[in-house]
């Protein structure tokens, strides 16, 4: 079973469907960064030293985003946006 068909099967599960719905804004997030990284054209470590940290700081910022568990914070992701060439923008949509 591949990761398609197995996402495909844990969704018919309502439970699992409501905690995947519920993590959307989170992989929204990790999508937009893992985006603005990558067309700077910058690795993890390159993401690193403009922010003044160690690389596995920054696996853990981004893995946290899909794993639910700490968030991060504004001022974190503030810089993670300057150093990838961005600003952070933050909205509440209706």
């Amino acid at each position: 079973m591949n990761h398609s068909q197995l996402k495909e099967k844990a969704l018919k599960k309502q439970s699992v469907r409501e905690e995947y719905e519920a993590l959307e804004p989170e992989f929204s997030l990790l999508r937009e960064m893992l985006k603005a990284r990558n067309d700077a054209g910058l690795s993890q470590a390159d993401v690193a030293e403009r922010m003044g940290t160690k690389p596995p700081a920054i696996t853990r910022l981004e893995s946290s985003l899909t794993s639910g568990g700490h968030s991060p914070s504004v001022a974190t992701l503030k810089k993670y946006a300057e150093a990838v060439g961005c600003h952070l923008e933050i909205k509440f949509v209706h």
